[in-house]
């Protein structure tokens, strides 16, 4: 088979696959969470398999995840268990049903024992699990009259080690201010950052402290406005949250910082044009960041605007960096349906209702998830002087998780299949 007949071939195979996902996950749309309901089902012994409502777990899975010391480490929760040195054919050879635990002698000599809810967790859907493992609770969706009632916590409070609110208004809201903080040095705004999670690395450095100086190749470091975007679409995996601390403004005015949430945004394309959002959700961009010498970061791969989950098909990321954006992943004489539906997402982006204006000012802290919210600022004169910086999605969601589900639930969750 030449080369032009395997692309051919494996183009068919995609179509297919993104068919099918759309049967199993559902249209791709913006969800507003969903309320964790911990519903613990019965469970019984059949024909020498475990059967917790109509689904049935295979013996492999069971002694696979077996959740004693011998085969779990306590303290790491990670497997001690050589998966495949079970037999093929494990069997159970006897078992016993207490109130809330099923114990089992397996045929290779080895006993385990299992909760019940540990076994209706093994056999809950994939949506289901999205909840824990993805932090997918109700959310808020909001427009510019979210300037009344701005979720806002006290740095006093984090000083004291708890964040966990703060956390909880990001997952809600997207955002979260904390007010405060101590401005007469960077190091404040550095410690309330590490009280959530690692600050991440880039090519811009760590935790950043700068003016507009163009130290660093990007509009960032400019005085002129910026329309709302998402930082890191060149990334493979962009920042989860954001972090701005305006230090000082000397000798000048403006500089108003602009959000807007994409996902409130993305929900009203879905409702009023829904070729325009199924575009935005398919048709892949590319992005770069090439401004300082030596250094050209691209993604390992192209996304689309619109990034959803592939358990609940939730709007889950949206990347929009018209400044950062390379080529879209279309024939050249296919572009144009790309640029009609982004013109929609951009008009409604810049609608007055969507855009939620707020002066910062020292001593207030803006923290906000970068996979959902678009941030910008208007333009300005004089001597600005910002910290922050960046936190992965991966550390804070861990931290919030735990806040919001308790360590139980949360790893009580990690053999689920």
């Amino acid at each position: 088979m030449d080369m032009r007949a395997l692309s051919k071939e494996l183009k068919g195979i995609q179509r297919s696959q993104r068919g099918y996902a759309k049967i199993f996950r559902g249209p791709y749309g913006v969800c507003n969470g969903t309320i964790y309901k911990d519903r613990v089902r019965n469970f019984e012994v059949q024909d020498g398999k475990v059967v917790v409502g109509e689904r049935t777990i295979p013996n492999i899975w069971l002694r696979d995840n077996c959740q004693c010391s011998s085969c779990m480490h306590d303290a790491t929760k990670q497997r001690l268990l050589d998966t495949f040195s079970i037999p093929k054919d494990i069997a159970i050879k006897s078992h016993t049903i207490g109130q809330n635990v099923l114990k089992v002698e397996w045929s290779d000599g080895h006993s385990s024992e299992y909760t019940r809810p540990f076994l209706s967790h093994a056999t809950r859907s994939a949506e289901f699990r999205a909840i824990l493992r993805q932090g997918l609770t109700p959310i808020k969706l909001w427009d510019s009259s979210i300037a009344s009632e701005a979720p806002t916590e006290n740095y006093a409070q984090t000083s004291e080690g708890d964040v966990a609110q703060i956390l909880k208004n990001i997952r809600k809201y997207g955002f979260c201010y904390v007010d405060g903080t101590p401005f007469d040095d960077p190091a404040a705004t550095e410690f309330l950052l590490k009280r959530i999670a690692f600050i991440r690395e880039t090519h811009y450095g760590g935790f950043y402290d700068f003016t507009a100086d163009l130290a660093s190749k990007d509009t960032a470091y400019t005085n002129i406005a910026l329309e709302a975007h998402t930082d890191n679409t060149y990334f493979s995996d962009p920042a989860g949250l954001q972090a701005f601390h305006l230090l000082s403004h000397t000798d000048g005015e403006g500089g108003a910082s602009l959000l807007v949430d994409g996902f409130k945004v993305a929900e009203e394309m879905s409702r009023t044009d829904r070729k325009a959002y199924e575009i935005l959700s398919t048709v892949n961009v590319h992005a770069h960041a090439s401004g300082n010498e030596g250094i050209s970061i691209q993604p390992y791969r192209s996304f689309p605007v619109f990034e959803h989950d592939t358990a609940t098909g939730d709007l889950l990321r949206v990347r929009w960096n018209s400044s950062d954006r390379a080529s879209i992943e279309l024939p050249i004489d296919e572009v144009e349906i790309w640029y009609d539906a982004a013109r929609k997402f951009d008009a409604l982006l810049k609608k007055k209702e969507n855009e939620y204006w707020e002066q910062l000012t020292p001593g207030r802290v803006l923290i906000f998830d970068n996979w959902r919210v678009l941030h910008g600022r208007s333009k300005f004169t004089g001597k600005r002087r910002i910290c922050g910086g960046y936190i992965n999605r991966d550390d804070w969601m861990s931290k919030y998780k735990m806040a919001e589900f308790g360590p139980k639930t949360v790893l009580g969750t990690l053999a689920s299949s």
